[in-house]
């Protein structure tokens, strides 16, 4: 063989190595790659497999507690859009968070999932929205507003009308700028309890709070995320020790 040839040979093994090594570590909802076997495709994932304080989870049993109330501070953000290749997420500007109670968590982004991947009694939801937020050592903080079909959502229709052309690629706007206070229901009672990110690496340093009061999608905008994401659900995970409160 000759020496050119040998290098393209030797091109042709490194590039294959590399494709196969990549597909080890990516990640789906179905399949090989989905959740059952998310823990197997990369060490780093570990705690999809072996973890005990995994979400989603379905929301059954419960503790009525007198929980302090979640104060939003939601300001306008210039809208930042980016289809990742699992959903579509929203990148949110500095300057909004969450307190509850001595905690504060900046909001850093929001995604949505289609079914709503935390349950009410068995019951799923047409679409859930994460808010996902950090404090100032790391641990995060989401947010989850469950949808439900009804009316049309005017914040969601705007995102739908400007989603992005190509995957992983931030899209920004000009011009453009949304609220995130926008997406939340009226009451703001909630449950809230220990878990993970429902997407690997599933890491366990996640505190939840799912909202109570769902809020209205239209049948028109469930179908066009549908279109992109028919299905970006982790199935719920079990509970084990881990205790489920509700605010008054």
């Amino acid at each position: 063989m000759k020496p050119y040839q040998t290098r393209l040979v030797l091109l042709f093994l490194v590039s294959l190595v590399t494709r196969v090594m990549a597909q080890q570590h990516e990640w789906s909802y179905d399949g090989a790659t989905g959740p059952s076997h998310w823990g197997d495709l990369n060490p780093e994932f570990a705690a999809c497999r072996d973890g005990h304080r995994q979400s989603p989870i379905d929301i059954r049993k419960i503790e009525k507690a007198d929980l302090p109330s979640i104060e939003f501070m939601y300001k306008p953000s210039p809208l930042r859009l980016i289809d990742n290749g699992h959903t579509i997420m929203i990148n949110y500007a500095p300057g909004s968070s969450i307190r509850v109670g001595n905690s504060r968590y900046e909001l850093k982004q929001f995604h949505f999932h289609r079914p709503s991947e935390e349950k009410i009694n068995g019951k799923a939801y047409d679409m859930v929205i994460h808010l996902v937020h950090a404090d100032q050592d790391g641990r995060l903080a989401v947010v989850a507003v469950l949808l439900q079909q009804g009316t049309s959502n005017p914040v969601i229709d705007q995102l739908w009308n400007h989603l992005p052309n190509e995957k992983e690629k931030e899209q920004v706007v000009n011009g453009v700028s949304i609220n995130a206070g926008d997406l939340l229901p009226a009451a703001h009672g909630y449950y809230t309890f220990d878990g993970s990110l429902t997407t690997p690496p599933c890491s366990e340093n996640v505190v939840w709070f799912v909202l109570k009061q769902p809020v209205h999608v239209s049948a028109a905008e469930v179908t066009k995320f549908a279109q992109l994401y028919p299905h970006d659900a982790r199935p719920t995970q079990p509970l084990n020790d881990r205790l489920v409160k509700e605010s008054h």
